[in-house]
């Protein structure tokens, strides 16, 4: 991973009047480009080709310019090209997925946020491990699928929108699903609704929801619309569905908006208190956005399944602000949050805190 001290230096040579924000034409690009614009940032998209063209349908979300790129690889051979224009990179799953985490923890740009968290993210077992010592309760996990005895989760690592995902029942069911050339983890599916709860840690803000360094906010949470998952069974039975060759699949086509009953509002916080303080003593704290992914069972028991820690898709749905970040200012998306946070740290002369 490229040092933090170089990353510094690079910042160091930038017009501090005239920064941009960059970040690569997909998944959240809309609302990261809306909000720097409105918190008066320049804005830069990668694009992996020629410009997407309906950017042009959305004026209030194109970037300024467009940097273009023949494949994401070529993004690691012009980062002079970008820090000559002040350029500071948002990352985002896209992002971070077409890259791989190992090639953007060498990418040597001032990047939002503290790329450390991407080898604990990236690993299914490294953060179960941090979500686990953070006293956050998670679905049983089993190594050995010969143990299977009921029905679990079978995921590949990284952050692939739910594709490849799938459920089995006993070990016959994985041995004609798995992909074995993939790495995997498996997990006890629960029963329950999906939450997505779209936090944001800030570690120069001292206000609100205080923790031991900075404070901790909540944007926003959704649920995730997958491919057939959802309407599968209006078609038959599990075992007829099975006996047809027909599955459920997890990739994720969409989102959609939701409110948690004003009582597990304080568990909310107190898992996203967890999981921030737990990673400032393993890794120096991870900053700004996270999504805890989580089951809510019908005891109204929280269960985390996963982690992802920056910013997730499903606040696309807020770029007008949800009923949670109305409650701290009107208008305010994960994506002006970001630009915010950069400009403040600008104002205060705290960048190094929120740059890696």
């Amino acid at each position: 991973m490229v040092e933090k001290k170089e990353i510094l230096r690079i910042l160091d040579g930038y017009d501090k009047e005239n920064i941009a924000i960059a970040t690569v034409c997909s998944h959240s690009s809309l609302q990261i480009f809306d909000g720097a614009r409105k918190e008066g940032f320049k804005t830069i998209g990668i694009s992996v080709g020629s410009p997407p063209k309906f950017y042009d349908a959305f004026p209030k979300g194109k970037p300024d310019e467009f940097f273009i790129v023949k494949d994401y690889k070529e993004i690691l051979l012009k980062t002079k090209e970008l820090a000559a224009k002040n350029a500071i990179i948002i990352p985002h799953g896209s992002f971070v997925e077409y890259l791989g985490p190992e090639n953007f923890q060498k990418l040597r740009l001032p990047t939002y946020g503290n790329r450390s968290v991407l080898e604990w993210e990236s690993d299914r077992d490294m953060s179960r491990k941090w979500l686990e010592s953070a006293g956050i309760k998670m679905p049983r996990q089993i190594k050995n699928p010969e143990d299977i005895d009921s029905p679990m989760m079978v995921k590949y690592y990284g952050a692939k929108g739910g594709m490849g995902f799938f459920v089995v029942k006993n070990y016959s069911d994985f041995q004609k699903r798995i992909n074995p050339a993939e790495k995997y983890t498996i997990q006890e599916f629960v029963l329950g609704t999906r939450y997505y709860m779209h936090y944001f840690y800030s570690p120069i803000k001292h206000d609100g929801y205080k923790l031991s360094i900075g404070s901790l906010e909540l944007l926003g949470i959704d649920r995730r619309v997958e491919s057939n998952a959802d309407e599968i069974f209006r078609i038959g039975s599990p075992t007829e569905l099975a006996e047809a060759g027909i599955y459920p699949t997890f990739v994720v086509t969409g989102n959609l908006p939701l409110m948690i009953r004003e009582s597990l509002l304080p568990k909310i916080f107190e898992m996203g208190e967890k999981v921030v303080e737990r990673s400032l003593e393993l890794f120096g704290g991870m900053i700004g956005p996270f999504c805890l992914e989580t089951v809510v069972t019908d005891t109204l028991e929280l269960k985390v399944f996963e982690i992802s820690a920056r910013i997730v898709a499903g606040t696309n749905l807020f770029i007008s602000g949800s009923p949670y970040s109305d409650l701290i200012e009107e208008n305010l998306s994960m994506g002006r949050r970001m630009a915010r946070e950069i400009k403040v740290a600008q104002d205060t002369d705290s960048l190094p805190e929120v740059i890696s």
